[in-house]
This record gives C-alpha cells, structure tokens and sequence, in this order.
C-alpha cells in the first residue's frame, strides 16, 4: 500500500483528518491519566494490613466519664472477654483505618526537634495490655510488652505518653534506620525518648493525613494503663462470630455506661466506609475511559462513513481497474493507522503534560512511563476496530454503481 495517495486526500481532507488526530489525542491523554489513577486508587484499596481485619469487632465509646476510666475500662474489658466466641480484648486510643490519627514527628537524635529535616511523622497507638493479641500483631523481631511496661506507662501533657518503650512497624524501622536493626535503639519526641523493644509486620495509619499514602505505614505502639485517651474497643472472633460480638459488645457497653454512646461495628465494614470514595473514584474514571473510548470510537465510524460517501466515485474507479476489496479495505485502515500515529504522539505528549499538572496541584504521583504507549495501542486498535466497518462497506460497492452515483 503507498502511502502518497492516501497522505494527498488527507491533505484535501484537512478539517475532518485534524478532528479525528485532535479526538484520538485528548482520548489518548485522559485514557492515560485515567488508567493509572484507577490503578493508584485500586492500590490503595488493596493495601494489607497486619491484624486479624476478618476477626475483628470494634466497639467506640464516647461520652465516658475520664475522671472514672481507670476503674471503669478494666471493668468494661472484663465484661466483654466473657462474651461468647471472644479470643481477647483490649482498648486502644485508635484503630488503623478509622480516621482519628493521632500523628507524631519522631526523630533518631535526642538534639534533634520534630520539626527538623530528617524527623519521621508517624501514628502512634496506645493499647492496653493484651492488645497485642486482640489486634492480631504479627512479632517479626524482639519481643511484646510485658505487664512491667504497661504498669508503667501513663500519658503525658502531650499526644505522647510518659513510658520507654515502643514497638514499631517494619516500615517505620526501615526509614529511621536503613539498613540498620531497630532493636535496642532509641527514638525521640521532644522531651520524651523510647527504646524500641520489637519490630511488627506493617500495619496501616487510621488516616493518610500526616505522611501521606508513602508514610501508610509509619506506625508506633506504646503500652497504656487505663486512661480516657482509650475509647476504642477491640474484641477478636472467628470470622462467622464476628457480627454477633459486635452487637453484643455494644450492647454490653452501653448497659455499663448508660452516659456513653456505643457504637459497634466489624472492622472490615471500617475498611469499606475509609476506601469509599477511593471506590467511587475507580468507578466514576472507569465510566469516564468508557464514555471517552466510545464517543472516540463513534467520531471514527461516522468521520469515515462521510468520507466514504464522498469518495463513491473514487472508489468505483479504483475497483473497475482492478482493485480488490481487500485492497480498499487496506486503504482505509492505512488511512486510519496514519491518523492514530498523529494523534497518539499527540495525545502522549498531553498526557505527560496532565500528569505534571496533576503532580504540582493535587499530590498525584509521577506517572510510569509504560502507561503511555500502553495507551497508544489501545487507540490504535480502537482505531481499527472503528473502521472496519465503513472501511468494509466501501469495499464491497459495486464499480457500476458507484461510478453512476457520480
């Protein structure tokens, strides 16, 4: 197939050939963006999460007296250990996912301040003792607290508590000491400093907010003796009793406090409701590649339906020297491959351009490369898909009556 003939009638064709190139090339720059936050956001809807998510049960008490928590939280978690099915409880001040982050800068170096370059914000959970067990915690280097840690530890005039020791999450580790053991090693937050006695497998922040989706796992657990910072209680089941204990420990709660508000619910509905709007977003950017590829796909078939309707007589003459239908249907794919490189180079180019807007306004990440001729071969087979049609209509027209539409 010569390219020439087909590159003179575009010229003769100049504003439908640049609708088709400028189509495909803003179809192919919002596919790209399109598909890699859909892949962003699927991400962060699949992040793991080192506890037992299908065990749990969270029950959230607000509204409880703190001049009584010392004696009313023990009281409370014995009540709900004796819920059947419960394998264990405690009460934390927050729950990964539940969007009440409790975020701290901590740094490597007692002259250092929170806010000095090379501090690390992190969350920091405070639990009670057992908490370990009722989360789930999954211990890959050094040790649990012990009933000595918790008897010791208290809260301090600040977000951090008035104890010396500290688990921390392998993430956190990994970013406070590259390449170094955690273990032994102490971290600092204004006045306060901690020796970190164990390293537990990732488990995910209650918000992004603080570090961000890079800082997911920056996490800090601390031993709490009972204290009205802790309101969130955390029974663990079996998967198929996990709905029951729910109901039973809010009610439970609620008949001991009857001040308080108890609100139970199973974990992984928490995990629903805080990837929510990530879930819409993947939806509502699926209907939009849909909606975009077919409103591409249509400007093609109908751009290519007018120009065959234009070009009868050509074609009827193309046919009566000889051409076959599969060299008319050659032309005009060629045709429309042509177009597709034109707009796809484009469309690359905008995309690219989408992607460093979107990375200095709204914190998007830097878009792979792989995404972008990922998404010239889906227009380019999109393209061919479109004109096959018209393409094989044109084909199969008879040269006497195309050369009498004339």
């Amino acid at each position: 197939m010569e390219i020439g003939p087909i590159l003179a009638s575009l010229r003769k064709h100049r504003i439908p050939a640049l609708l088709i190139v400028l189509e495909i090339a803003l179809a192919c720059a919002v596919l790209c963006n399109a598909v890699f936050m859909i892949s962003a956001r699927a991400g962060e809807i699949r992040l793991p999460d080192a506890i037992d998510e299908q065990g749990l049960s969270v029950v959230i008490l607000t509204g409880a007296d703190p001049d009584r928590a010392s004696s009313e939280i023990p009281r409370n978690l014995d009540a709900l250990r004796r819920i059947p099915g419960v394998q264990a409880a405690a009460v934390l001040n927050t729950m990964p996912l539940s969007g009440n982050g409790w975020n701290v800068n901590f740094t490597t170096r007692a002259d250092m301040k929170p806010t000095d370059k090379g501090s690390i914000n992190s969350n920091i959970y405070l639990m009670s003792e057992g908490g370990d067990r009722a989360l789930g915690l999954r211990l890959k280097q050094g040790r649990m607290f012990g009933s000595d840690d918790y008897a010791n530890a208290t809260m301090g005039a600040t977000f951090a508590p008035e104890t010396h020791v500290a688990i921390v999450s392998e993430r956190l580790a990994s970013r406070l000491w590259p390449g170094e053991s955690a273990l032994g090693r102490r971290m600092y937050v204004d006045q306060y400093w901690y020796q970190v006695v164990g390293v537990v497998a990732d488990v995910l922040r209650p918000t992004k907010a603080g570090a961000g989706l890079p800082g997911i796992y920056d996490t800090v657990f601390f031993p709490m003796q009972p204290t009205d910072a802790l309101s969130y209680y955390v029974l663990r089941s079996a998967p198929a009793d996990r709905e029951r204990v729910a109901r039973q420990a809010e009610d439970t709660l609620a008949r001991l406090d009857p001040g308080a508000v108890a609100e139970g619910k199973v974990f992984v509905d928490m995990r629903s409701d805080f990837f929510s709007g990530a879930a819409s977003m993947v939806w509502m950017l699926v209907l939009v590649c849909v909606v975009m590829l077919a409103v591409t796909a249509f400007g093609i078939v109908g751009l290519t339906s007018f120009w065959v309707a234009q070009r009868r007589r050509q074609i009827g003459i193309r046919r009566a020297v000889g051409a076959r239908r599969g060299h008319i249907l050659s032309y005009f794919r060629t045709e429309n491959f042509l177009l597709s490189a034109a707009g796809v180079a484009l469309g690359m180019v905008l995309a690219f351009g989408i992607n460093l807007y979107l990375m200095q306004h709204y914190e998007v990440a830097r878009m792979p490369w792989y995404y972008l001729p990922g998404g010239a071969i889906a227009l380019w087979l999109l393209g061919q898909a479109a004109v096959f049609g018209p393409a094989w209509r044109a084909a199969a027209v008879p040269p006497v009556e195309a050369t009498r539409s004339a």
